[in-house]
């Protein structure tokens, strides 16, 4: 069994039978229900803004990345800290590119 750094929700591993219609759903609502405030508005964003236009991979990637705790995610989304060189891949470069401030206005 794999072992993630999350406190609470663990995502499952990927499940390549899922429809590509209802692994976006989940991954929505997970983005959109992290656990701390800030996760949901940095992840749930970039969701319903990026989610549909993401190939196969990248939803890996993202899929990767709701593996992690929401306080490292937030941290390296507002580039507080860099992400591990595993993790630093074009979804991140998505994350941290979002003009967030426009989305709480």
């Amino acid at each position: 069994m794999t072992r993630f750094n999350a406190p609470g929700f663990i995502e499952p591993e990927i499940d390549p039978n899922e429809s590509p219609e209802t692994r976006r759903k989940r991954l929505k609502f997970r983005s959109w229900h992290r656990g701390i405030k800030e996760a949901d508005l940095l992840l749930g964003s970039f969701a319903d803004t990026y989610l549909a236009k993401l190939s196969k991979e990248q939803l890996d990637r993202y899929e990767e990345l709701l593996r992690e705790a929401d306080s490292d995610l937030v941290a390296w989304i507002t580039s507080d800290r860099e992400p591990p060189e595993h993790l630093n891949h074009d979804v991140m470069a998505l994350l941290r590119g979002m003009d967030y401030l426009k989305i709480v206005k």
